[in-house]
């Protein structure tokens, strides 16, 4: 939610360190009321004081921490910013779960989920495709194959990694 007034005022705006104070300010208040099953979420839509917030409260806390960037806007630069956002702070072992908030469908927002998942290492069980790119010594529709194969093993769930080169320096 929105910073309380009092903590805009003392920062003099939103920051990482008022993001994170709000977060444990608030988590104190519902303990002391008796409830303790807490989940942190601290998502701002600056990435880099997304990314800060998350550290100080990891720091601060033990509060198990629902880690997102939000209003990250469409899915072409959403991603992008989802995929620092969230799997810089994966990578560091923070956050226990995972919100990618897309201007688009839902379906969208669980597709780049998983996809922030494997390649931050934490999910294994699917089949990774890796491609050269495409240069002048590629003679043949490397792309169309890539997406074909992509089709074609979209479902497998077990660990395997399939190389498609583009030519013979690289395969």
């Amino acid at each position: 939610g929105s910073l309380e007034k009092e903590i805009l005022a003392e920062y003099g705006g939103v920051c990482a360190e008022g993001l994170a104070e709000s977060a444990i300010k608030n988590a104190e208040i519902l303990e002391q009321l008796g409830f303790n099953d807490i989940v942190l979420s601290l998502k701002a839509s600056d990435v880099k004081m997304n990314n800060e917030a998350y550290r100080i409260v990891d720091r601060k806390s033990d509060y198990p921490l629902h880690i997102g960037v939000t209003e990250a806007g469409t899915v072409n630069s959403g991603i992008i910013k989802s995929s620092i956002g969230i799997g810089a702070l994966l990578l560091d072992g923070i956050g226990d779960t995972v919100r990618v908030s897309l201007s688009d469908s839902p379906v969208e927002e669980v597709y780049a989920a998983k996809k922030i998942l494997r390649a931050a290492g934490i999910d294994k069980n699917y089949c990774e495709i890796v491609s050269c790119p495409t240069c002048s010594r590629c003679k043949y529709d490397l792309i169309g194959i890539v997406r074909e194969m992509q089709d074609y093993v979209k479902d497998i769930r077990i660990p395997m990694k399939i190389a498609v080169m583009g030519c013979v320096v690289n395969g």
